[in-house]
Order: structure tokens, then C-alpha cells, then sequence
């Protein structure tokens, strides 16, 4: 089959993957309610088409952090991407290299961020979990010196979450057996892996609190973007200590189960952050209607994940770049049939709540 869309690349993928790592790419936490919410919250808006406009001329180039892409579209921080292909990271940024887009590469990553920092000319930015005050110190300076634009701290993770699909795969036991080098891109633990009680006790994310931020800027200049915020009061905190960006998620329904959706989170949050940093969303985006919503409740750019994975199981980099102009030509085809030929032209008019 060749792929046409989203849909067809995750078919294809679940046949290429054994079951262990196609549940720890897919799976959510306990009973999975936030990963099913998160899909089922975009079909709760409609659209408000516009006819009758001029949309000879359609744009989707946009910008983040002043840097300019080709589409309102990023690839989401994942873990351990070469458990999907032996080229990992490094061949995911050159996908997205090639569509124009840019990557947030995972502080779980396979390849070490300086090998994938290589390997892209593209836009970079560097996600990071606090283990320890002093490994982030180096991880921040490291980031800064491969060239990384910006620090993507996430913030919804005092602890791992209860992920009974990897329980049951004992996925722990099967990475190290078959994938052992799959976690040890950038740092010396993982909260994604199989910690030993002594490697959770020394995880300081569960002491983390906003006076971190106020640290982080002692250690670097580049921009910090928090990623996993999902309340108006979090994001008014976010503001006052002067962050360059908010992720609206709840990190692909993989941590608190029964959250708000963030396509449900995102109209609050505009309201209170939207004129003082940018916004971008992830969470449960498989087509272009889907983002073309997105950006009318105010979010600059949307991260994708799970579909990323899917693209790189089946035809690697070329894959990846295939998701990403999938998604580009279905967004531009939305705006075009709603009446918004530039990005510019979307707007909160165009949503309706069921």
C-alpha cells in the first residue's frame, strides 16, 4: 500500500514494529483516557467556512522565535526514535530538514545531540527533563554549543506515569535487550526506561518549581519554552517569569489520565498568554483540518509525534518528510475551503463548539 495520508502510515507501521515498541510509541497511561480525549476533543469543533474569498495566492509560510519555516508544523519530542529505524534522530531531522519544517529533538533521544545537530541546517530546538541540577547544567551547555535555538524544558513529569501497556511488555527488559542503546543519546538516566530505586530517588524532576526557570537563566540566553502546561493559571506564571513559549499538552495523553484535551486547554490559555509569548500545541493531530483548528484558537505552530514515528518505521527520513507535506497539503487545502488563504487570515471565527 502506498500511504496517503496519517492513517494509512500508522497501518503500515504496527506491521513493521514488534509489539513492545509499537505500545511504548502508542500507549498512553492507565486506562488511556487522555490519549483517546485528545482525538475526540478536535471532532468537537466545527468549522465556519468563509466562500467567496480570493485564495488564488495561499501561504502557509509562518515563523517561531523568529525563525521562519514553511508550515505551522514541528516535530514533537520523542524518545528513542531508533527503535523505529537504525538511523534515528538523525534521519527524522533530515526529514524535517526537507520539508521545511523543524524538530524539538527528545532529551531522550537515541543519537547524542551533537551527532543529530549535524546531521540538520534546519531549526532545532533541544527538550530537556531535570535529572539533576548538574547534568542539566551540562546538557544546557551542550545544547548551546551544537547550535540548538532554544531550551524546551517539559514540566508535566514529578514522576513517570503508570503505563501499564510497557508494564505488561516488560519493556524495560525487552529495550535493553534488543535496543540497549536506545535511550543514550544525551543523558545518564531516563525517566523513560527502567529506573532502579536508587536513579529515582537522585530524579530531581519532582522538586522542580518555577523559581527553576529563574536557575535555567543563570546557565543560559537561549529562549526556554515550558511544554506540558494546560490551565490559564499556569500560563499566567509562565508569563510573569518571562518564558518564550508554552506547549499546551498533556505529553501525548502519557502522563495524568483523564485531563482536559489540549485542544480543550488551548482558548484558555490564549487568553491570558497569547500577547506575551508564543503558543503551540500538541496532542492527537492526525490531519490538517485538525491543525487548521488549532491555529484558530490561537496556537503559533503545532507539534506532531506519534505520526513522525510512523513515517520513520516505514520509509525513514523520506517518511518523515512524507507526514510533514502530507499534513501541509491537507492544512493548505482546508484554509483554502474555509475561506483563509494566508495564516494571517485564520481566526477564532472560524470555530464552533458542539
Amino acid at each position: 500500500m502506498q500511504p496517503i495520508n496519517v492513517h494509512d502510515y500508522e497501518v503500515l507501521a504496527q506491521t513493521q514494529l514488534a509489539r513492545p515498541i509499537w505500545d511504548y510509541y502508542q500507549g498512553g497511561s492507565e486506562d488511556e483516557i487522555s490519549l483517546r480525549t485528545n482525538r475526540t476533543a478536535f471532532a468537537q469543533l466545527r468549522l465556519r467556512p468563509r466562500v467567496l474569498v480570493d485564495v488564488s495566492n495561499s501561504n502557509l509560510k509562518t515563523s517561531v522565535l523568529n525563525t521562519e519555516i514553511d508550515m505551522p508544523i514541528l516535530v514533537a519530542p520523542t524518545a528513542a526514535h531508533s527503535m523505529a529505524h537504525s538511523d534515528g534522530e538523525c534521519a527524522t531531522i533530515r526529514g524535517a530538514d526537507a520539508a521545511g519544517s523543524g524538530m524539538i529533538v527528545s532529551n531522550d533521544a537515541s543519537f547524542s545531540m551533537e551527532e543529530i545537530a549535524r546531521a540538520s541546517q534546519g531549526l532545532r530546538w533541544y527538550q530537556l527533563y531535570i535529572h539533576t541540577l548538574n547534568e542539566a547544567q551540562q546538557l544546557i551547555k551542550r545544547a548551546e554549543a551544537a547550535g540548538y535555538q532554544a531550551i524546551v524544558l517539559t514540566v508535566d513529569t514529578p514522576l513517570l506515569s503508570n503505563r501499564e501497556r510497557d508494564k505488561r511488555n516488560a519493556m524495560g527488559n525487552f529495550q535493553k535487550k534488543y535496543y540497549p542503546g536506545a535511550f543514550s543519546g544525551n543523558a545518564r538516566h531516563t525517566i523513560n526506561g527502567s529506573l532502579d530505586n536508587s536513579e529515582r530517588a537522585a530524579y530531581a524532576g519532582h522538586t522542580l518549581t518555577w523559581d527553576t526557570i529563574a536557575w535555567m537563566r543563570t546557565h543560559t540566553s537561549l529562549p526556554i519554552i515550558l511544554k506540558g502546561i494546560l490551565t490559564a493559571e499556569d500560563a499566567t506564571l509562565a508569563v510573569q517569569h518571562q518564558v518564550a513559549g508554552i506547549v499546551v499538552s498533556n505529553h501525548g495523553g502519557r502522563q495524568l489520565d483523564g485531563t482536559i484535551a489540549p485542544i480543550e486547554a488551548l482558548p484558555e490559555i490564549v487568553a491570558v498568554a497569547a500577547q506575551h509569548c508564543e503558543i503551540y500545541l500538541d496532542g492527537g493531530i492526525r490531519r490538517g483540518t485538525d491543525i487548521l483548528k488549532a491555529l484558530a484558537l490561537g496556537a503559533q505552530a503545532v507539534l506532531i509525534g506519534r505520526p513522525i514515528l510512523w513515517g520513520l518505521t516505514v520509509q525513514g527520513s523520506e517518511g518523515v518528510r512524507h507526514i510533514l507535506e502530507i499534513l501541509q497539503k491537507e492544512l493548505q487545502s482546508a484554509m483554502i475551503l474555509a475561506g483563509c488563504p494566508s495564516i494571517k487570515q485564520i481566526s477564532r471565527s472560524l470555530i464552533q463548539w458542539t
